[in-house]
C-alpha cells in the first residue's frame, strides 16, 4: 500500500533523509508530503522512530474533481472496505488549495456521505458508527484530490513528555529537525541558554539514547480493526533493547526562569532522558565554557514571549557578546527577530526559512572553526 508522510514546513529534506534512514526507500517531497510503498509493519515502524514527520498516512487514492459529483463519484470507488470495519467511527477533515471546490464543510460532508454508502454497499447493512474513530482527511489541490487514512492521531511531535508547554515552545519534532540540521553530534557538548521547557535539550537527549520517539504514546493504528497489529509487542520490545546510556554525554539547558527549569527537568524525567542532560537556572549573561568545538542550538525570547523590543535587543547583543568569548563554538538559532543578525553581533554562514507552528522564523548557521585533524 502506498504510505504518505507529512512534513513540517520548509524541513521536507531532513524527513526525506530520516524516511531514507528507517526504511531504506528514496521518496521526493511534494507540497511538504512524502511517500513510499510499504505494510502496516511499514506504518507501525515510521509512527514509532520518526523524530522528524507530523504524521503516518494511508494513501487511499487521488482523482481530479471539479464539482461535487466527481468528488462523490470518485470517493465511492475507493475500497474503504478494506481498511474500515461496519462499526468504525468516521471523521473526515479536509484541506483545500486553489480548487474550484472552495467549501470545507461541504466537501467534508459529502466525502463522509460517499464512504458510509461505500460500506453500506460493501456490509450490505447500515453504518452504526459506535467503534474506534477512524480519520479521513480530504487534500484538494488545484482540483485534484488526494485521500488519507490518518494512522497516527494526534501529530507525531507530541511524544507524551509534556504535558505542559513553555511559554514559547517548539514543536518536537521541529527541534529534532534543527538538532539534525546543526554540526551536533553526541561526541559534542550541546547548550540550550534559553531553554524554556527543554525542547531541544529532551530531544537531544533522547537521540543520545537512541529513545524511539513514540515509545511512550499510543497511535490510531493499534485500534485499526481491519489490521493484525500483534506484531507491535515485539516492536516496542526491540525498541526498548536499543536504549543505550552513554557516559560521556553533554548536554545543558539553562533558563533564567525557575519555573521554566523545574518544567523542563519534569519533562526530562518523563522522557527517561533525566540520566543523560542537565538543566540550571541560569542567566544567558553568565554563561561560560571552557570546552572547545561545542553547539549552541536554542529558540531564544522574542515578542511572543511578551517582551518588550529594548528587552529583545540587550539579550539578543549579549548573547552574541556571550558567544565570542567561546572558543570555536558553533551556534544555530530559530528566532523570527529580522535583525537578529545585526542583534547578535554576526553575520550567518547561512540561514533558511522555517515555520515553528504558524510562525515564520528563520534558522541562522553560524559555524565555528573545526578542529584540526590529527
Amino acid at each position: 500500500m502506498k504510505i504518505t508522510v507529512s512534513a513540517p514546513s520548509g524541513l521536507e529534506g531532513v524527513v526525506k533523509r530520516e524516511l531514507y534512514s528507517l526504511t531504506g526507500l528514496s521518496s521526493q517531497a511534494i507540497n511538504g508530503k512524502l511517500d513510499l510503498e510499504g505494510d502496516i509493519k511499514t506504518v507501525a515502524k515510521l509512527n514509532l522512530h520518526m523524530r522528524t514527520a507530523s504524521r503516518v498516512y494511508i494513501n487511499l487514492g487521488s482523482f481530479k474533481a471539479c464539482d461535487f459529483d466527481a468528488l462523490y463519484d470518485n470517493i465511492s470507488k475507493i475500497d474503504f472496505e478494506n481498511y474500515l470495519d461496519k462499526s468504525s467511527k468516521i471523521t473526515v477533515l479536509s484541506s483545500i488549495f486553489e480548487s474550484r471546490l472552495n467549501s470545507l464543510q461541504a466537501v467534508s460532508s459529502v466525502s463522509k456521505k460517499a464512504i458510509c454508502s461505500r460500506l453500506e454497499k460493501a456490509y450490505n447493512s447500515k453504518i452504526n458508527e459506535t467503534g474506534f474513530e477512524h480519520k479521513i482527511k480530504i487534500s484538494i489541490r488545484h482540483d485534484y484530490v488526494t485521500v488519507y487514512l490518518n494512522t497516527s492521531g494526534e501529530s507525531l511531535h507530541k511524544r507524551g513528555y509534556r504535558a505542559v508547554s513553555g511559554e514559547a515552545p517548539i514543536k518536537e519534532n521541529v527541534a529534532s529537525c534543527l538538532l539534525y540540521l546543526s554540526v551536533w553530534n553526541k561526541s559534542k557538548i550541546l547548550v540550550d541558554p534559553f531553554c524554556g521547557s527543554g525542547t531541544f535539550v529532551i530531544e537531544a537527549g533522547m537521540i543520545a539514547k537512541n529513545i524511539a520517539p513514540g515509545l511512550y504514546r499510543d497511535f490510531d493504528f493499534l485500534h485499526f480493526e481491519k489490521f493484525d497489529t500483534s506484531f507491535y509487542k515485539d516492536m516496542i520490545d526491540d525498541a526498548r533493547s536499543q536504549i543505550v546510556t552513554p557516559s560521556d554525554i553533554k548536554i545543558f539547558g539553562y533558563d533564567i526562569e525557575p519555573s521554566q527549569v523545574r518544567l523542563a527537568i519534569s519533562n526530562a524525567k518523563k522522557a527517561g532522558v533525566l540520566d543523560a542532560v542537565s538543566f540550571a537556572v541560569q542567566d544567558v549573561r553568565d554563561f561560560s565554557s571552557s570546552d572547545s568545538y561545542g553547539v549552541i542550538v536554542t529558540n531564544p525570547p522574542y515578542g511572543e514571549r511578551l517582551l518588550k523590543r529594548s528587552e529583545i535587543v540587550s539579550i539578543y547583543r549579549d548573547f552574541g557578546k556571550v558567544y565570542k568569548a567561546l572558543d570555536n563554538w558553533s551556534v544555530f538559532t530559530i528566532t523570527p527577530v529580522s535583525d537578529y543578525e545585526r542583534l547578535f553581533g554576526k553575520k550567518a554562514d547561512k540561514k533558511r526559512k522555517i515555520y515553528n507552528g504558524k510562525l515564520e522564523c528563520n534558522y541562522y548557521f553560524m559555524y565555528g572553526k573545526p578542529p584540526i585533524k590529527k
